[in-house]
Order: C-alpha cells, then structure tokens, then sequence
C-alpha cells in the first residue's frame, strides 16, 4: 500500500471511531464525566455584593472597607482535569472470536473517554504499553490531540509482544507528578503488579478496564484444541472432551479472576469489566451512574 493510500485509510479509520462515538459522548458522557470526575479545588473567580445568608467567613474585607459596604468572594470549581489512557497493546490483545479484537474495543474505550475529557475542557495522555513502554504522549487539550491519540491506539505497531503493568504502572507514575484520572485498560493476562497497583492507586484516580473475549472463558465440550499464546509464539495441543482438563482450565481463569478482584477492591481501585462480543457503552455508562450516586 503507498504511502498516500495508507493515510487515506488511517483517516477513514480515525473518523468512524470519531462518528462512532460522537453520539454517545454527547448525549450521555458529558454530563456524566463531568458530575463523576470533578476539579482539584476552587480558585477565586469575583466580587459581589453580600446578600443575607452567606457565609460570613467568605467577606472580602479588603474591599468591604474600600466600598463601604460587605462584599463576599466567590469561587469556581478548578474544572481542568489530566486523564491519563493506559493502554496494554501487547500481543495477546490480536485475539476476537467473532467481529472485533480485543485491541480495536480497547482502542474505541480509550477514544470515547478522551472525547469525553476533551468535550469538558481537559487535557489527556496516552501510555500505550507491552513488556516495556511502547509509546507516551503527554496530556494536551483539543480535539486534534485526540485524533492523534486515536491513530496511535489504532496503527501503533508494538516492538515487543509481552505484557508488563507494573511498568506501565511504574512509568505513570514517574512522569504524572499531578493526580490524575487514570483509566488502565488490559486483558490483564499479567501478574506482579500489585506493587505498582498499590502506588499508583494513591496518588491517582486509578479505574481498571478489563477487556476479553466470552472464548477466553467459555470452552467448547468435546473436541482436540491447538491453544496458541499470542505473547509467546507457543502452542498447546488440549483435549477438550477430557473433563478434568476443563475443570482444570475453568479453575485457573476463575482463581485468577478472584485474586485479581481480591488485589483491587484491597487497593479501593473501581474495575469495569468488558466482553467485546457485547456493546461496551452500556457498561461504562453504569459505571459512570453507579460512581455519581457514590458521591
């Protein structure tokens, strides 16, 4: 493909998950994202006359006496958020049993949370990650920083195949001093991380997505199987009509389910969970409802 035809298509791509989304963050999100995630605090925005029932405590003295009359500060929520996109682009993400990859949903997640950041005037980063970090870009506003953030989610071509969120999770928080709205989104097929869960979920406003796929979890009855690992280049050959090999695997997808809820809710670190096989803006949706009822 020239070079003049591949722009053309990463436009084209770049656009539908624009149109795509568009609706959903205007009619649902803004609202939403802007009631869940407030500012940092309240800056100091005017003057007006005192009216009977303010607070006493907010009286500008200074320019009480100098107009002979009492006259209170207002102030404004501190809007500007940072929301920071930390994106696993390893290679077991190339997996979807029917439309999607894992990676294209994750990439769409991201792109609706970044509109959404940006329809409220925020800035947003990007950390897209394997076994290493692969790509960061620093938070900036404007719509055109997210086109860019899209083409990175969408195209980014990884160096490594392995996964490694204590790094991401490490990284962020060497380079974001601020706090920050951090949404961490994986398949979570990892492990050691809860280090870097632990620091991170102090300092910032950490919520996890996990993104998979129903095969990954529901296995057919009968049948031999050849299981590759994208990560890892290995195969496996696993006789399904064998019950206690289906036991087995059920067991470990589900102990590693329990562990990692159990290593969370220990973290107070809110998690969404997200089939791809399913539309993913009713999830966040609740989620979003369920935290603003929360507050």
């Amino acid at each position: 493909m020239e070079e003049k035809d591949k722009q053309k298509e990463i436009l084209k791509k770049v656009r539908f998950i624009d149109l795509k989304t568009r609706k959903a963050v205007n009619e649902l999100f803004g609202g939403e994202y802007h009631s869940v995630f407030k500012g940092r605090g309240m800056n100091f925005s005017q003057v007006r006359e005192y009216s009977y029932g303010d607070d006493i405590r907010s009286i500008d003295w200074n320019v009480t006496a100098r107009m002979r009359k009492p006259f209170v500060k207002v102030f404004e929520e501190e809007r500007e958020l940072v929301l920071m996109l930390v994106v696993d682009i390893s290679a077991s993400g190339n997996f979807g049993s029917v439309e999607n990859l894992k990676r294209e949903i994750s990439a769409e997640i991201a792109a609706l949370l970044a509109f959404s950041a940006v329809k409220n005037n925020d800035k947003v980063g990007l950390i897209l990650f394997s076994d290493k970090i692969e790509k960061f870009i620093p938070p900036k506003k404007g719509r055109s920083h997210v086109f860019r953030i899209i083409r990175e989610l969408l195209f980014y071509k990884p160096e490594s195949a392995g996964t490694s969120i204590e790094e991401a999770l490490v990284f962020l928080n060497n380079i974001q001093k601020k706090k920050a709205i951090t949404f961490l989104i994986s398949d979570f097929m990892d492990s050691n991380y809860e280090k870097g869960l632990q620091i991170v979920s102090k300092k910032h406003d950490l919520i996890t997505i996990e993104v998979f796929d129903r095969r990954e979890r529901e296995l057919p009855e009968k049948g031999l199987y050849e299981f590759f690992d994208n990560e890892t280049g290995k195969t496996m050959l696993v006789d399904l009509s064998s019950r206690p090999n289906r036991e087995t695997i059920k067991k470990t997808v589900a102990d590693k389910t329990a562990s990692r809820t159990k290593l969370f809710r220990k973290n107070k670190v809110e998690s969404i969970s997200m089939e791809i096989n399913k539309p993913y803006i009713e999830p966040l949706i609740a989620f979003f409802r369920k935290r603003k009822s929360k507050r």
